[in-house]
């Protein structure tokens, strides 16, 4: 049990001195890489027919953004 709580203990101060090094540098969370957009892909899935949940997703960002009127739908 005691190894238990000197192991727990541990990943306790490492946590603490991670989340202390980021509230520190005050920088938004970032990939490393720029993720799928750095090779040209636009969605993470390949298929020409997105899901009825994306395309729900889709038509309420285009909403937002003013590209299509409630008339088109």
């Amino acid at each position: 049990m005691l190894i238990f709580f000197i192991t727990f203990g541990f990943f306790l101060m490492v946590g603490t001195a991670m989340a202390v090094g980021y509230i520190f540098q005050k920088k938004t969370l970032a990939g490393s890489c720029g993720g799928l957009a750095t090779v040209g892909i636009d969605k993470s899935c390949n298929c020409d027919n997105p899901c009825e949940k994306r395309q729900e997703r889709e038509r309420i960002a285009a909403l937002k953004e003013g590209q299509i009127s409630v008339k088109n739908i």
